[in-house]
């Protein structure tokens, strides 16, 4: 065996050497890991000090978590911003003398193995298939280590759980859309530990064993809904998880023509709503020395609508919506009884430039109505500004929100500021825009998330909280995590945290608050 896993690598470093140079810059490790992106070292626990304002009473017992790719070994070759191994960065405010912070690898099967071999071996769909000479040699290698018990994808998957952390049923999860998710526990010293791949108590087994990124919560009966892409029929399959955290029976979508990479869906009281958008996965690519993940210019995106609780597909409508390519759903919710559905989206105006870089395929905010009854769409462009990763006030998820909050985008793959969106605003000079901040020159940041002032006040104005992000400065190479107040025009700082170790532009987070952090 150990001679076998040195044949491989040599002939793996003669393909990544001879075969596939020259790389597009979408691959290239030395510009995708450059800046902020470059990789950090795992940080235990370490004491923080705030340096600004103070730490508002809503933080105090909980913790906020980001996840996001952190490749465990320099590259040999090409490599893909979403082929980095998923890492927690976490700050804890439950211990008296200030908040906690860490940096953990998130311990995939992925991880494990190539910690053991020293090297990395698993394929990435984004990255591994790069010209013909390239695309087969790396076909047979992978094949190879498959066949010699190297790895073992099919009972154990390959994901690696980079984007998103989500609670489900009382339990962390740490998430990505090729996988299972992995459960994660946070301990009272302020670590992060992994528990392992989880399949929710299925009954059954988990069928092709993926599942979204982006799982949408109820938080009204605590039940969660998600749906898995596939290159075998069905190529969608909409599943939903109870409030105990265990998985309902599947629904099938069978009309999906083509396995769509739709990365997030949306849900409000009565429906369940899934992109079908221009990004595909076409293994047929890899014959010709390209990606199987590539962006399908003829095919005509659609909406489906379909009843939450359906138990097949016979009441989907699908809806078509040319140049809609949704890549995050913000919000949804149900207006006239049911007949209109609101959903606050980002679109990429270039969708053909979307595999190559967010800030080159230039998502912007809209809100879409849709008439199910008419089976209609229309379109509204919230603001001109080039916008992402956005998000609402969570106790408002389903329902009908009037604020959103959202990072601006600029290149190179950046969020160097975020605004505040009254979607109530319409055709105004500012596009809705009622607060914005730019984080300074040289700063960038993380998708915000929003925590309220007064989680358990029903009556509580809905913008009445903060906006918490974490911030790099590359002037001076320094990570905060800033709290800012959600109704100040301008975003104002509330308070500001100067982190031990640097935090790389990652994708998504959220906060837990104290009683749900104590019952995990």
């Amino acid at each position: 065996r150990p001679l076998l896993a040195t044949f491989f690598k040599s002939i793996d470093d003669f393909v990544c050497t001879f075969l596939d140079p020259p790389l597009r810059p979408s691959i290239d490790p030395k510009h995708v890991l450059s800046g902020n992106f470059a990789p950090v070292d795992e940080l235990p626990p370490t004491a923080c000090d705030v340096v600004e304002g103070s730490l508002p009473p809503c933080l105090h017992g909980g913790a906020y978590i980001r996840n996001g790719p952190n490749p465990h070994f320099v590259p040999r070759g090409p490599h893909h911003l979403f082929d980095g191994d998923g890492m927690l960065h976490v700050i804890t405010f439950t211990s008296p003398d200030g908040p906690i912070f860490c940096s953990r690898y998130i311990k995939t099967y992925k991880y494990t193995v190539e910690q053991k071999t020293g090297h990395p071996i698993f394929p990435s769909v984004f990255s591994s298939f790069n010209r013909l000479a390239a695309s087969i040699s790396r076909g047979l290698i992978i094949f190879a280590r498959v066949l010699t018990r190297q790895f073992d994808p099919v009972a154990n998957g390959f994901g690696l759980a980079n984007i998103n952390v989500a609670l489900i049923g009382g339990r962390l999860f740490a998430l990505g859309e090729s996988d299972l998710p992995y459960a994660m526990k946070v301990t009272p010293g302020g670590d992060v530990i992994t528990l392992g791949r989880h399949d929710f108590f299925s009954d059954k087994p988990f069928l092709n064993m993926n599942m979204t990124a982006h799982p949408k919560m109820d938080p009204q009966t605590g039940e969660a809904f998600s749906f898995r892409y596939h290159v075998i029929p069905p190529l969608l399959t909409i599943f939903k998880i109870d409030a105990n955290g265990k998985k309902q029976p599947d629904v099938p979508i069978f009309s999906m023509k083509s396995t769509s990479l739709s990365h997030d869906f949306a849900l409000t009281r009565n429906y369940v709503i899934i992109p079908d958008m221009q990004i595909v996965m076409d293994f047929t690519e890899v014959v010709k020395g390209r990606s199987p993940a590539r962006v399908d210019l003829d095919k005509v995106p659609r909406v489906g609508v379909i009843p939450r609780y359906a138990e097949d597909e016979s009441e989907l409508v699908w809806i078509e919506a040319r140049g809609l390519n949704v890549v995050h759903c913000t919000n949804a919710w149900e207006e006239d009884d049911g007949e209109t559905v609101v959903m606050v989206v980002s679109n990429p105006s270039s969708i053909e430039q979307a595999l190559e870089g967010l800030d080159l395929a230039c998502p912007k905010m809209e809100k879409i109505i849709i008439n199910v009854k008419d089976k209609t769409l229309h379109r509204h462009l919230l603001s001109d500004e080039v916008l992402d990763m956005g998000i609402i006030n969570p106790t408002y998820s389903g329902r009908k929100c009037r604020y959103a909050y959202a990072g601006i985008v600029a290149q190179p793959m950046m969020l160097v500021g975020v605004v505040k969106i009254d979607l109530s605003v319409e055709d105004s000079a500012s596009g809705g825009i009622v607060a914005s901040r730019l984080y300074g020159p040289g700063c960038s940041g993380s998708e915000p998330f929003f925590v309220p002032r007064e989680p358990e006040n029903p009556s509580a104005e809905e913008d009445d909280g903060y906006l918490v992000a974490y911030i790099h400065d590359e002037n001076n190479q320094e990570s905060m995590f800033l709290v800012m107040d959600a109704k100040s025009p301008t975003l104002e700082t509330v308070a500001a945290v100067k982190l031990p170790g640097r935090v790389p532009t990652g994708f998504h987070g959220l906060f837990i608050k104290e009683s749900d952090l104590n019952k995990l």
